[in-house]
């Protein structure tokens, strides 16, 4: 179990971490991918948590064998999830950490979304300008699970990679955290998003 007194920073993921995103984003998803004719199973989604969504689109249109425009498809996918936006709840008990450690250790969001979008989900929590740094998908080459964002906030905070606790909801990110030589926490265990197929 963490404790704060261990660690030099906090490291937080955006969607599914600090707020209940993934049911919005999968709906946002099914949007684009039904346009173009491709399937997007809601367990695969899922799977593909923390890659940004260019990968996913690029990754999804090669297996169906189409040639789309990834630059579109991109803004598509986030027009519609912000549609959505004021359906999104925080996740309070990460949201109840943050608030209390603000002010008594370096914090950051590691998202594989894109940095414009971060900050709508984090005003929409009330979590606009708490944190020291955000790094997005945008300001590393390899994303999650390579270990690059997590060591680029700990450069950005000043702090040992090995004294962070990372936040995470997914498989990737996880295994981003310990490729980065960090300690996590696993959302997962006391939360469960809401299914669309449910």
């Amino acid at each position: 179990m963490w404790r704060l007194q261990d660690h030099a920073a906090l490291l937080f993921d955006c969607d599914g971490t600090l707020a209940d995103t993934m049911p919005a984003h999968y709906l946002a998803w099914l949007e684009v991918t039904r346009a173009h004719g491709m399937t997007f199973d809601e367990d695969r989604f899922y799977a593909m948590g923390g890659r940004p969504t260019r990968d996913i689109v690029a990754t999804l249109a090669a297996e169906a064998g189409l040639s789309i425009d990834l630059d579109h498809a991109v803004h598509a996918k986030e027009r519609s999830f912000l549609g959505q936006l004021p359906r999104v709840e925080a996740i309070d008990p990460v949201v109840d950490v943050v608030r209390r450690c603000r002010g008594r250790i370096p914090m950051a969001v590691v998202t594989g979304g894109h940095r414009a979008v971060c900050e709508r989900i984090l005003a929409h929590v009330g979590l606009g300008g708490v944190f020291d740094t955000i790094v997005a998908s945008e300001d590393t080459l390899r994303h999650k699970p390579e270990p690059e964002p997590f060591l680029e906030a700990a450069r950005r905070l000043a702090v040992d990679p090995a004294r962070c606790v990372v936040w995470e909801d997914s498989d990737l990110g996880i295994e981003a955290a310990r490729r980065a030589g960090m300690e996590w926490v696993d959302v997962r265990s006391f939360h469960a998003p809401r299914r669309i197929g449910a």
